[in-house]
């Protein structure tokens, strides 16, 4: 985080604290107004409601004055924390993704500093997409490319997470695997997760057409491995790029999606009758406007919304009905679905109800008792057990499933590597 966006960031933090005292007196003053009402014909009540009022009114000010200023001052200091060493600004770039997370879209109308464009990521900072940038951020630039993509909030360092643990070395993610191995260039992008989960899909398709054009030498083949959210991004991104002929299209030959919401994600869905709920009355009605601030991107999990038409003519805060489409997989394409339980097993009742925590597996798998079913084939379907959402980021079995199905793509695609040494896991 550079330091003039750590002081956009502070002042930003005291904005939005600022906003939510508004709506905790907006619920405050509707207490009180029932309150004062009820007691009305009670002996002193107007002179008590009356320096309820004049006290009341003015410490609500106090707080966000306090709060916009403390934000100002937490700015200042966040600058200079911007210049702190890379460990700190790691720090940094994952708040600055939470709060992306939280308003982006919000961030994004604005134009704000702090508003994350989507962009190629290497050495910690942005890659121009151009052919001498590229060149020189990927020197050893091989003819296949693996694509990662992050979920909710996260940044491309998210693909590091327990890589002390299991490699003793907390650079070795499934990219640096796959440029090892099978020879992959890994191509790390970080996004704005509080967009439109179609938005960003079209942002991807437009990027992955520049990149192709600017590679060093002619792209061959294309993988996507994508975490979460980033799963339904990669879909939309196929879908869009499909529509309008993008000549990296036919080179997708992969698409690995672990733990996304294919069919939504049961906690935003739990958040939104929720809201709904508080706010059919006057005294939560504030407290239900707060929680509706949260992204357009959070919202679009709900049901998996890929595309304009998901989401174009429904309001989210009122409308609780899925408007998703069924759209179709890019035929091209190989799609793997890996799913991770904090069970054993996906059909234990525990497991089954929570699953990873945030996804269930029947989400994850596509699978639908009615007719939102993804037709992910069975043997392009792995499941991680004992293991929670963030754990399928960097996991030794997950990337040996991977390999494995990259090992018995068609023989036209296997450039020369040997035959598959591990078949997936099959649990249904």
């Amino acid at each position: 985080m550079t330091p003039e966006k750590a002081q956009v960031f502070g002042q930003s933090a005291g904005r939005a604290v600022a906003g939510a005292v508004s709506s905790i007196e907006k619920a405050h003053r509707s207490i009180a107004a029932r309150l004062f009402g009820a007691t009305r014909a009670m002996p002193g009540s107007a002179p008590v409601h009356a320096v309820h009022d004049a006290i009341s009114g003015p410490v609500y000010g106090g707080v966000r004055a306090a709060s916009v200023a403390t934000g100002r001052l937490a700015g200042g200091m966040a600058s200079k924390v911007a210049a702190l060493p890379a460990t700190t600004k790691k720090r940094t770039n994952l708040a600055v993704a939470a709060l992306n997370a939280a308003v982006g879209d919000r961030l994004c109308d604005a134009d704000s500093a702090l508003a994350i464009r989507m962009a190629l990521r290497s050495d910690g900072r942005d890659v121009r997409i151009r052919p001498e940038t590229l060149e020189s951020a990927y020197s050893e630039a091989s003819p296949k490319l693996a694509v990662f993509l992050h979920g909710l909030g996260e940044t491309e360092n998210s693909w590091k997470l327990h890589a002390d643990e299991y490699y003793q070395d907390a650079t070795v993610t499934y990219g640096s695997r796959l440029a090892l191995g099978p020879g992959y260039t890994p191509l790390y992008l970080r996004y704005n997760t509080g967009l439109h989960i179609s938005d960003n899909g079209k942002r991807l398709a437009e990027l992955l057409t520049a990149v192709v054009a600017a590679w060093p030498t002619p792209v061959e083949e294309i993988v996507i491995v994508a975490h979460s959210m980033g799963g339904l991004v990669a879909r939309s991104a196929c879908h869009y790029g499909e529509q309008t002929q993008e000549p990296w299209i036919p080179t997708v030959r992969h698409v690995f999606y672990l733990g996304a919401p294919h069919l939504g994600a049961p906690l935003e869905r739990l958040t939104s009758y929720w809201t709904w709920a508080l706010s059919k009355t006057e005294l939560t009605r504030p407290m239900a406007t707060l929680i509706n601030r949260r992204s357009a991107g959070i919202k679009d999990l709900r049901f998996g919304y890929i595309v304009d038409d998901d989401w174009s003519d429904c309001d989210p805060d009122t409308n609780l009905t899925s408007h998703r489409h069924n759209l179709p997989l890019l035929s091209t394409a190989n799609h793997y679905s890996i799913s991770a339980t904090i069970t054993t097993g996906q059909h234990h009742p525990l497991g089954w109800i929570f699953g990873d925590l945030l996804v269930p597996p029947s989400s994850a798998n596509g699978r639908h008792p009615r007719n939102r079913n993804i037709p992910f084939e069975v043997d392009h379907r792995y499941h991680l057990g004992h293991s929670h959402h963030f754990d399928l980021l960097n996991h030794p079995a997950v990337y040996d499933a991977m390999e494995a199905w990259l090992q018995t793509q068609p023989p036209e695609h296997t450039f020369g590597r040997r035959p598959a040494r591990l078949v997936p896991s099959r649990v249904a």
